[in-house]
């Protein structure tokens, strides 16, 4: 693992035991319901979850589908591995770094991820692996924060991300629509009921 990715790791790992406490508030308020319409747009039999966590996404599964979730946090995902016992999901668990995939080119019907391209150091190294591992005409469906497009906020968010990166490897000033399209995807959208700051995207392969 790369040395940046190795510090992130070890970051998520430290925080792990406090994750889902810290984000208690902004998921009741405001992430659940994204939570939801991401899940929706779900598709086909083979889903890939990236970024899979503490395991947040595991009550929106689609019922029926064969899942795949991968985290490059051995810390984050055993609190996932409770949690699939706990609730007895049907879901594949493995250690993984999505700038690596270690699955065979075209085996997914659909990549999801949830705030993950904040954390990634080479979104772009990513999101062609994502590419790579779809089948043709295979979809990703992307939930994320990205730099507002208003000019003071975006100044504020530039000035503020060496300190959210120090302190939890995320980074708030990511362009991830423009890494997408830069990433050999097409039929780019982005839902209307996105924000400024928080975008639900969706890409053909």
């Amino acid at each position: 693992m790369k040395p940046d990715s190795l510090s992130i790791k070890k970051r998520y790992d430290r925080l792990a035991p406090y994750f889902d406490s810290l984000e208690a508030v902004m998921e009741g308020l405001f992430f659940k319901k994204w939570r939801h319409r991401l899940w929706a747009k779900a598709e086909g039999e083979h889903i890939l979850e990236i970024g899979v966590g503490t395991g947040k996404n595991f009550d929106y599964y689609p019922h029926g589908a064969r899942i795949t979730a991968i985290d490059f946090s051995g810390k984050m995902l055993d609190i996932a591995r409770h949690k699939k016992n706990r609730k007895q999901i049907d879901v594949d668990l493995h250690v993984m770094d999505v700038e690596s995939l270690e699955f065979a080119d075209n085996c997914f019907d659909t990549v999801i991820a949830s705030f993950v391209f904040c954390s990634v150091p080479s979104p772009r190294k990513g999101l062609k692996e994502l590419h790579r591992v779809l089948k043709p005409g295979g979809q990703i469906v992307l939930l994320e924060h990205v730099l507002s497009s208003r000019p003071l906020l975006a100044r504020l968010m530039n000035l503020l991300n060496p300190l959210t990166v120090s302190l939890v490897g995320a980074n708030i000033n990511r362009q991830t629509i423009k890494n997408v399209q830069a990433s050999g995807f097409s039929s780019i959208h982005v839902d209307s009921s996105s924000g400024d700051i928080i975008k639900l995207i969706q890409a053909r392969k």
